[in-house]
Formats: C-alpha cells, sequence, structure tokens
C-alpha cells in the first residue's frame, strides 16, 4: 500500500488515508478514472503557500545574521522546483503517484516538476490532516541539509552567517559579538570587536564600522577554526 511504505520510509502516518491519496493523485490519472472526484492541485497550492512560510520563518530564526535579500535568494533556493522534487524521490514519492496511461508513458514519475507538484501537495495534505507543527517537524531536517548544500559555495553568505552556521551546527550555539574599543578621530574612527561562542573568544577583528570589524572577527574566527568536516555532520 502507497500509504505503508510512505509511513515506513517518512515516520509519517496519515490519520486520513483518502486525502493522502488524493494528494498522489495527477490531473491524468482523474481523466481516466471519473470514479476518482479530485486530484491534487488545491493540495499543491496550499503545500505551496504552507513550504514558503514555514521556510522563511525557519530562514528568519536560524540565520539572523543574514539581510532581506539573502534570505530571499536563499529562501528561493529551498523551494526552488528542483529542490522539492529532490526531497520528493528521496522518499520515493515519484513511484506512488497516481498517474494516467499518457502520462505514465512519457516518464511522468521521473519528470521534476511533477514530483515537485506532488510533494507540494503531500505538504498541503500533512498540514490539513495533522497541523502546521508537523510539516515543520517533517521539513526541518530536509531544510537544514538543504540550506548546507546551498550554502557549500558561499556565494549566499558572508563571514558572519558563515560562522554562525558552523556554531549552531558543531556547538549548538549563536555567536556573540562584542565591541572592545574604538580608535582615532571621528571621520577616520576604527572598531575592535571580539567575537564568543560558548564564553570563548574565537576571534577578533578590525574596520571602520561596527558592522565591519564584526565581519573581519568572523572571519578571523573562521581561519582559525580547526576542522577538516566543517560542513560534515552538523
Amino acid at each position: 500500500m502507497p500509504h505503508e511504505r510512505f509511513s515506513q520510509r517518512t515516520g509519517v502516518v496519515f490519520r486520513d488515508e483518502h486525502l493522502f491519496r488524493r494528494a498522489l493523485t495527477h490531473r491524468s490519472y482523474l481523466n481516466e478514472h471519473p470514479e476518482v472526484l479530485q486530484d491534487n492541485e488545491r493540495l499543491e497550492f496550499l503545500g505551496d503557500a504552507t513550504l514558503d512560510f514555514i521556510t522563511a520563518d525557519w530562514l528568519f530564526n536560524h540565520f539572523p545574521e543574514m539581510d532581506e535579500g539573502q534570505l530571499t535568494r536563499l529562501r528561493s533556493a529551498l523551494v526552488r522546483t528542483e529542490q522539492l522534487a529532490a526531497f520528493g524521490k528521496e522518499i520515493g514519492l515519484g513511484e506512488e503517484l497516481l498517474l494516467g496511461k499518457g502520462e505514465e508513458i512519457s516518464g511522468g514519475r521521473d519528470r521534476a516538476a511533477l514530483v515537485c507538484n506532488a510533494f507540494e501537495a503531500i505538504i498541503g495534505a500533512l498540514c490539513i490532516d495533522s497541523g502546521l507543527e508537523a510539516v515543520i517537524a517533517f521539513m526541518e531536517p530536509r531544510l537544514v541539509a538543504a540550506a548546507r548544500t546551498v550554502l557549500e559555495d558561499q556565494s549566499l553568505m558572508d563571514a558572519r552567517s558563515m560562522l554562525q552556521i558552523w556554531s549552531q551546527a558543531k556547538l549548538g550555539e549563536t555567536p556573540r559579538y562584542e565591541t572592545v574599543g574604538s580608535h582615532g578621530p571621528d571621520h577616520a574612527r576604527e572598531f575592535v570587536v571580539d567575537v564568543y561562542i560558548a564564553g570563548k573568544l574565537h576571534g577578533r577583528g578590525r574596520g571602520p564600522s561596527k558592522q565591519d570589524a564584526a565581519q573581519s572577527a568572523a572571519a578571523d574566527a573562521i581561519a582559525h577554526i580547526d576542522d577538516p568536516t566543517f560542513w560534515a555532520n552538523g
């Protein structure tokens, strides 16, 4: 049974199996089975909105050093079609879909857009069936892993964000920045900032503003992190 396989793979049990089946029903299946009354498109709509919200909320709370632009780009990367399809394929969603014969023959089970839509529908169904907290519990470990992968190239990340990810992943702590001095006249002042993690000094930086000095301190801390598996098993 699809629901049993899904539960074994994910640990998620739907109380309403009909809702789960609806989330797997592509409109092509509906066309060939008139006894089936609903496809998954409305659930997909709800799941899409739910994923946008919980991803934004998760990013807001876990990456306080990121500005709006960085958060927006990272959220877009985490909810894009290819990433959601990857989530769906990880749990074997494609093989459980209810497809019409034509869609089946044309390779619909492996089509990223189709698997993505089904994953969104599953999220919408789970939200109805068990509530938003169940969706968050289901998605959070997936967001952690996907965000780490996206950020590995450092294209979205400054030094403070990078240090924050390492600190939370490895130590379960958030870095604390402390301005310890400033020198020079007002028009050419240099600030000195230390960064502490779990009460231990990890880096010191200097800059023409407190923000720049904090970035320098984070970069100094990163340069001294003796961790060859910086991104692994966080």
